[in-house]
């Protein structure tokens, strides 16, 4: 394929990821007009954000051997069509039930255009040099997008209705969808790969019922009934799904990919990275306006330097990946994200752009190591399985982020409790510092009441970071001390 067309499909597949990750959190800052518009109840405003991610995890393997088998790019164009279609139905739904089902219907598109994309990219570039740059290019589209939601949601609130964060899909996509037509090339799938219908329905049921239980742990007064049965749900399905896979001359996910070191690791690091990633935005964001006082705007600026070094980070991280080498960027990455965290907890309360530092050196070392584990994944998989290594991929960026919020909710939560036990404060301040804010309102010691309160979210804040930058300084030792295996498996 000659340069420049390899570039433009690099140029137009990007494009279409960056919508499937931007509408993961375009409803953060919209979800208050819309359930106002539509008069939402508090289960429906859960299944409007819920729908689209949960969709995402169970479908993605399906999609993506759907692609191996059919070509990626018909599989990359019939998902484009499904997003459009459903980013119009969802612009202009006259109800809660519909914008529910049109965000289903969009999981479906994002479901088949993101395992697409990687398996593209790996079937475009075929110089390691080009590779690692467009899988660098690849991963920061994927890491920085999700940042763009929130703003693009509230500058479109400020100028359109709700619908308009859905609306702004379909022009794109319309544009991106006639030049994958025209410049993308049709390459060849696997017809002689079955695709076991069982093993779909497996695979869907577990991953949306583990993703279901994750996300019910998540919210501030979980159904701990709910999160039990669907987390049990989803770890029986996929026990049967891998059990099956094991047997089958032609399995969904061939389970033995997952044999090649580098691939285990680069799966591994996008799952930690994301939790990581997405765990420290969610406490860092309700630091900044619980803590500090930031209207929500203002809150997602300060975070954005954080994704814009990820943005920036991940080409250059595929140009310096040619030539030092794979494991010295992802390292390099893992190390850059400790030292973000680290100094972001010493560094809270000094100055601004020592903290925004802290930051960009957090987002730089995303963009590393995403880029790196997107090489160890994605450019170590062969072309007939690209789509099945994309799936993996995505699915582990999906859990990985439900995880991170999980994770971080739950020890922050637990710290803020273990603080206030005892004190004079503890019945006052509930369970995490919004309702501590409430309550300051309506009493005589409300200054102190919230006083304490901070300082014990704080104390979770602290050690849920803390805690975040140990796990991935055990995961660098780990990925350090079998550096050679790892090396020598990369031939």
């Amino acid at each position: 394929m000659g340069g420049s067309r390899r570039w433009l499909t690099l140029i137009i597949v990007s494009a279409a990821l960056f919508l499937v990750v931007i509408d993961m959190t375009v409803l953060y800052t919209a979800l208050p007009s819309l359930a106002q518009a539509l008069h939402t109840s508090a289960s429906e405003k859960l299944w409007i954000l819920n729908a689209y991610s949960l969709g995402m995890a169970g479908l993605m393997p399906v999609f993506g051997a759907l692609g191996d088998r059919l070509g990626q790019r018909q599989v990359f164009a019939f998902g484009m069509l499904a997003f459009g279609a459903a980013s119009l139905l969802a612009a202009f739904a006259p109800s809660a039930q519909v914008l529910i089902l049109a965000r289903a219907l969009l999981s479906i598109g994002g479901a088949a255009m993101l395992p697409a994309t990687a398996a593209l990219v790996r079937l475009t570039f075929h110089d390691p040099k080009e590779q690692a740059l467009a899988i660098g290019i690849w991963g920061s589209i994927a890491s920085g997008g999700a940042a763009v939601g929130p703003l693009l949601g509230g500058f479109l609130l400020e100028h359109f209705w709700w619908g308009s964060v859905f609306l702004i899909n379909v022009p794109i996509i319309a544009v991106a969808l006639l030049a994958t037509l025209w410049l993308v090339p049709a390459y060849p799938g696997q017809p002689g790969q079955r695709i076991d219908l069982l093993s779909c329905v497996q695979s869907m049921v577990g991953m949306v019922a583990l993703a279901l239980g994750i996300k019910e742990f998540a919210q501030p007064e979980p159904s701990l009934t709910l999160a039990v049965v669907a987390l049990s749900i989803g770890m029986l399905g996929l026990m049967l799904f891998v059990r099956r896979q094991l047997r089958l001359p032609f399995p969904l996910v061939d389970l033995r990919i997952l044999a090649s070191p580098p691939i285990a690791t680069g799966i591994l690091v996008a799952l930690v990275v994301s939790l990581t990633l997405i765990g420290f935005e969610l406490a860092l964001v309700q630091r900044l306006q619980l803590v500090l006082d930031m209207r929500p705007l203002a809150a997602g600026a300060f975070v954005l330097p954080m994704y814009l070094g990820s943005f920036v980070s991940g080409p250059l991280a595929g140009v310096v990946i040619g030539r030092i080498g794979v494991m010295r960027v992802l390292l390099a990455g893992l190390l850059m994200i400790v030292a973000g965290l680290v100094g972001y907890v010493f560094l809270r309360d000094g100055a601004s752009f020592l903290q925004i530092l802290a930051l960009v050196a957090c987002g730089v070392g995303v963009g590393c190591s995403l880029t790196a584990s997107g090489s160890l994944v994605i450019g170590q998989a062969s072309e007939e399985r690209a789509g099945m290594a994309g799936s993996l991929e995505g699915v582990a960026f999906e859990f990985g982020g439900a995880l991170g919020v999980t994770l971080f909710g739950s020890l922050m939560t637990a710290l803020y409790l273990a603080v206030l036990r005892g004190s004079e404060f503890a019945a006052a301040a509930g369970s995490s510092l919004d309702e501590a804010r409430v309550a300051a309102a309506g009493l005589e010691d409300g200054v102190a009441l919230l006083a304490f309160a901070r300082r014990a979210f704080e104390t979770g804040f602290n050690a849920a970071s803390l805690g975040a930058a140990a796990g991935l300084l055990l995961l660098t030792l780990w990925i350090a001390l079998r550096r050679r295996r790892l090396q020598a498996a990369l031939g």
